[in-house]
């Protein structure tokens, strides 16, 4: 019975997660997600009890995936600013390539139309940014006069931005080769001495080399 409570709010959560981010919050009833599910509206309120709360998991299940993509850099050996680099690329993969991913982000963006506290990824991935600038920082590899704490906070809403308005630039959803060209520019300000080209070569290649294969999968 577990197992079919948990495969049903897996196809519930889902299912909500593709139509907001088609439709938007407002734009998805629970007889949307019922349709689209093939499930009634009784056993989406069995097991979330409003839209909202519906919603609220999405979000929660996109920030589950966190500890997840972060753990890979928290590993020593790996310079902090191509931990930085490396992590941007695996957030902005499942940002872009994760349907609950992407409807989170989209839920967050709308979430005063939610009449409920919808949950922010940005103080965990600030905290995460200036450890690493201030781990740079030591090292010597930052640029002087950034200081690690007001830096992440300006790279976290920049990098943001980047990801949600990616769709809507020329050019479509080239993400990865906007991210390059964004942190061509940025790691020329943050490096003590700017290799821009052989830092990014080298968080591809661990990139590409990890052993998990994928961030996420549910496209």
């Amino acid at each position: 019975m577990q197992d079919r409570a948990r495969a049903t709010r897996k196809v519930l959560l889902e299912s909500a997660a593709h139509l907001f981010v088609e439709r938007g919050y407002a734009g998805t009833s629970v007889n949307d997600i019922s349709d689209h599910s093939g499930r009634t509206s009784g056993a989406i309120y069995f097991h979330y009890s409003s839209k909202e709360k519906l919603a609220l998991a999405v979000v929660r299940e996109q920030f589950a995936t966190w500890p997840q993509l972060a753990s890979v850099y928290s590993r020593p050996g790996i310079p902090p600013l191509e931990k930085l680099v490396g992590l941007s690329f695996r957030v902005a993969e499942s940002l872009s390539e994760d349907v609950v991913a992407r409807a989170g982000a989209r839920l967050w963006a709308e979430r005063r139309t939610i009449e409920a506290d919808v949950p922010t990824p940005f103080d965990a991935w600030s905290v995460a940014a200036t450890r690493l600038l201030a781990q740079a920082r030591t090292r010597g590899e930052l640029a002087e006069g950034v200081e690690p704490s007001a830096a992440a906070v300006t790279l976290v809403c920049a990098f943001f931005g980047l990801c949600t308005l990616t769709d809507e630039m020329p050019g479509g959803r080239n993400w990865r080769e906007r991210l390059d060209q964004w942190w061509t520019l940025v790691l020329r300000f943050l490096q003590a001495n700017p290799d821009p080209a052989a830092l990014l070569a080298r968080a591809r290649m661990r990139i590409a080399a990890r052993p998990e294969g994928p961030a996420l999968s549910r496209t």
